[in-house]
């Protein structure tokens, strides 16, 4: 039998469901806009950011479409669209705004421990691909956002840009890069774990090692979350005003589990991924980029192959992929069962027909699975024609769970990216999808806001324009505004040397 929250201890203005960035995010929000509410954090691991947010479970791009080619895909009319790159471009600068914010308050350390200047370069071979990225570089470099893009297709200024790409590669290969020099890297599970100490230090009551199993909506209003503490074996009852799920893959079945009617028709599909590491610290420090391609035909967007200079806890290594797999479990620590329990009426046939429309996927993910580990370094080799088999070691990345859902049509349809989920009276909310997520968690987590809490929002309004300058307007239709807050982040953040 589940103990009573009613009468004390565990009863909360908020509860968030997730010990990943966007708890963390929304938690250090609320706790500066309110901080007289009372806020539960309830994490299944026994530390934050250990599941998507990990450094080595995420691509750490600091997602911002400088460099990812799918953001920029070709429009039905052939031209190249950058609608998508601009849109999450801004959301970036967002975030960097608010961690910017957050440095100054000493909410977290140095920006060095989260955050590096890292050049952001696209690369491709062939005839068709090479004229597909000049077309996306004249379409961009003339975008306020993406301004000081450079574009060649000189070999040398390639070799000057990363020494590794060109090193063995046939001369006669057409070949093109477009770099921009303000790209950074992002360590999402440092930023998470120094967020989420700055919570406990503020008050917010962090439970590690205690699995949110069920809610329910209580006769009073307030959300009922049944919790198990691991460590004890306990299960006991926490009552909240609001819920916010980031619980990664594992919101749908909550959100499910809550009942609420705008989550029906919602799946979600699995893929899992992995990364080679290289074992040298001598190759590592031959480049310093991230560096994206093209993903290959049916391979979903998490699946563009890069070539990633990572910083993770002070620590600087090299890594590629990823390369995708499938497995039914929805976390990294999850279960296999993950899957088939998310199987309800209303989702199924949704689930089907991107089953029966997606065909080119599952071929895609099967081949990869069955993928010797030559072949997968055959795929390095195409980036690094130098790379030696020996010098690399597989390692396994996190879950991504992609939105499955109907579309305007009433057809089940596979979405890549992310979507919130809010219940029609804002008591609950959460979070679906993948990439860009993390990149973007401080939009997401301010359209939350608006949509779940209406009555303080306006009143919010200018704490949120003193967090973020550019709240509620947009860097690319501001000149000035946009040089102003690159050189305050840029300074702030430490990413001029």
């Amino acid at each position: 039998m589940a103990q009573s929250a009613a009468s004390g201890e565990n009863r909360y203005d908020v509860v968030l469901i997730g010990g990943g960035i966007m708890s963390a995010t929304l938690g250090t929000i609320l706790q500066e806009l309110q901080p007289d509410w009372s806020i539960g954090l309830f994490e299944t691991l026994d530390q934050a950011g250990q599941e998507s947010s990990d450094p080595w479970n995420n691509a750490g791009t600091g997602h911002s479409a400088l460099c990812e080619l799918n953001y920029t895909p070709r429009a039905a009319d052939g031209s190249v669209s950058t609608t998508k790159a601009e849109g999450i471009n801004e959301q970036f600068q967002v975030s960097r705004q608010l961690w910017s914010h957050w440095a100054e308050d000493g909410v977290v350390g140095s920006p060095r421990t989260f955050i590096n200047a890292l050049p952001h370069i696209s690369f491709v071979w062939g005839d068709d691909n090479a004229d597909y990225l000049q077309e996306r570089a004249d379409a961009l470099r003339d975008r306020p956002l993406f301004a000081g893009l450079e574009h060649t297709e000189d070999p040398a200024v390639i070799e000057q840009w990363a020494p590794l790409l060109m090193r063995g590669r046939d001369p006669r290969q057409r070949v093109a890069a477009s770099k921009v020099e303000t790209g950074t890297d992002v360590d999402f599970g440092s930023l998470t774990r120094q967020l989420a100490n700055h919570l406990a230090d503020a008050g917010v009551d962090m439970r590690y090692n205690h699995e949110v199993q069920g809610l329910e909506r209580g006769a009073d209003g307030r959300w009922d979350v049944t919790v198990k503490n691991k460590s004890r074996g306990e299960r006991f009852t926490a009552s909240a005003r609001f819920v916010f799920v980031g619980a990664g893959g594992g919101a749908l079945s909550l959100l499910q589990d809550a009942g609420i009617d705008e989550i029906r028709g919602f799946g979600g599909f699995p893929v899992s991924g992995k990364f080679l590491r290289a074992t040298s610290t001598a190759v590592a420090e031959q480049h310093h980029a991230k560096v994206y391609g093209l993903a290959s035909v049916g391979a979903p967007p998490m699946s563009v192959p890069h070539l990633d200079t990572r910083f993770v806890e002070g620590r600087r290594t090299l890594m590629f992929g990823p390369y995708a797999g499938f497995s039914t479990n929805f976390l990294k620590n999850g279960s296999l069962t993950d899957l088939p329990f998310s199987v309800r009426g209303h989702n199924l046939l949704p689930m089907m027909q991107v089953g029966l429309d997606n065909t080119d996927l599952v071929t895609y993910l099967l081949k990869e699975v069955t993928k010797s580990r030559s072949k997968k370094i055959e795929a390095l080799q195409d980036f690094y024609p130098d790379a030696e088999t020996d010098g690399w070691e597989m390692i396994t990345a996190g879950q991504r769970v992609q939105v499955m859902k109907r579309n305007a049509e009433g057809r089940g349809v596979l979405q890549f990216g992310t979507e919130l989920i809010a219940g029609g009276d804002g008591t609950i909310a959460g979070l679906l999808g993948a990439s860009p997520g993390a990149s973007t968690a401080p939009s997401i987590m301010f359209s939350l806001l608006e949509r779940c809490f209406p009555a303080q929002f306006e009143s919010w309004r200018p704490r949120l324009e003193q967090m973020v300058p550019s709240f509620g307007r947009k860097l690319s239709e501001d000149a000035q505004l946009l040089s102003e807050v690159t050189e305050h982040t840029a300074s702030t953040l430490q990413l001029r040397d």
